[in-house]
């Protein structure tokens, strides 16, 4: 990994954090030196990527990457133009609906509108979903080229509940019957005693960049209810769309994406 890409890394992982940290602390999660982690953080510091406590001399995330949000949502306002969707398919579905968006090839949670029930599932702005583990994950690499979901399922697929599936073979199969139904579903893939589906927001070619996904506990989620649920995450994932990139909508098929080797 080069310097940049390795300083970026560090950032990443202290954005990730509840908490402020210490060089320590973060020369150990990056696994680097702390000569170099500290290198890294100074520079980082005096362009507001990272802040220092004066008292504690621990790290938090700056400033600047809050500015850098704001200067791509406004020329690029992708999740001004979701949440009313989201927040409507939340009160319809009375679920937690979250809305997740594709960059630096990792799928990431950008907003959240939790159930107002009191068994609720608790998804964290920020989180990463696995390709192969989650519903939003499948739903988005279902509509990739071939050669995308090459990449993504050649790599070891990391199993986090007994229900995980990391046969990358099996995860072809879910992805063509993703392609096929429109919306995924996800079956405890992350997290035991969830159940959740998702659907693509795509580009007017077809090209995904991003997922609407409904989660809600299994114990109350009948068969009936996830299938509703997943077309109800094809509308808003259709809406959004539709609203983003205007009167155009997506036409691109999983067929023609997948020819493209």
């Amino acid at each position: 990994m080069s310097t940049i890409g390795k300083a970026l890394a560090l950032l990443d992982t202290l954005s990730r954090l509840d908490k402020e940290a210490g060089l320590t602390d973060i020369a150990r999660l990056c696994a680097l030196d702390k000569a170099t982690a500290r290198r890294f953080l100074v520079e980082l510091e005096k362009h507001g990527f990272v802040e220092q406590d004066q008292d504690t001399r621990r790290y938090r995330i700056g400033s600047a990457p809050v500015r850098l949000a704001r200067i791509r949502e406004a020329r690029f306002p992708f999740l001004r133009v979701a949440i009313p969707f989201i927040k409507t398919l939340a009160e319809s579905s009375t679920e937690t609906v979250h809305l997740s968006e594709f960059s630096g090839g990792q799928l990431s949670t950008i907003h959240v509108e939790d159930s107002p029930r009191a068994h609720r599932i608790i998804v964290d702005v920020g989180s990463l979903l696995p390709f192969h583990a989650t519903a939003s994950g499948v739903a988005f690499l279902a509509f990739c080229p071939r050669a995308e979901i090459d990449e993504a399922l050649k790599k070891p697929l990391e199993k986090f509940t007994d229900h995980t599936v990391t046969d990358p073979q099996l995860v072809r199969t879910m992805l063509d019957e993703t392609a096929t139904r429109g919306f995924s579903i996800s079956h405890q893939g992350l997290e035991a005693g969830v159940i959740s589906t998702a659907a693509p927001v795509r580009t007017p070619s077809g090209r995904p960049i991003g997922c609407v996904a409904i989660a809600a506990p299994l114990s109350r989620t009948t068969k009936a209810a996830i299938q509703e649920f997943g077309t109800q995450a094809v509308a808003t994932a259709n809406a959004i769309s539709e609203k983003y990139y205007g009167s155009e909508r997506p036409t691109g098929t999983i067929a023609k994406l997948r020819r493209t080797d």
